[in-house]
């Protein structure tokens, strides 16, 4: 078999890798084999908490929306079906943004809540 020689492409993968892996700490900067691992393991753990910080971000919304409904003699689950027999459709983050910015309109959202039926 003819040899080989995987000049430019091997050395442009192993620098991107490198440079992805600068700020490591130990040889995981400096040496391919032990950044390429780091770099993957990083890689993983950001897909992954990409999406847990949507979930973090919904939970931290519903506390606060029930945090402020509470407040206006209802409760979370309360609102959110009186919001919904109402026919009123706000996302979570908006709701817990008026909850926090504008407690008098959160109040006027939770009489509406309160009055359908």
């Amino acid at each position: 078999m003819a040899r080989v020689k995987g000049s430019t492409p091997t050395r442009n993968r192993r620098k991107k890798i490198l440079k992805a892996a600068s700020g490591y700490f130990g040889s995981k900067h400096l040496l391919y084999r032990t950044a390429h691992e780091q770099v993957m393991h990083s890689w993983k753990y950001s897909y992954i908490h990409r999406r847990e910080l949507k979930r973090d971000m919904r939970k931290l919304w519903i506390a606060r929306i029930n945090a402020a409904a509470r407040m206006n003699g209802l409760s979370y689950s309360k609102l959110m079906h009186g919001l919904k027999t109402a026919g009123v459709t706000v996302n979570r983050k908006m709701l817990s943004e008026i909850a926090i910015h504008n407690p008098e309109d959160f109040a006027k959202i939770c009489d509406t809540a309160k009055n359908a039926k």
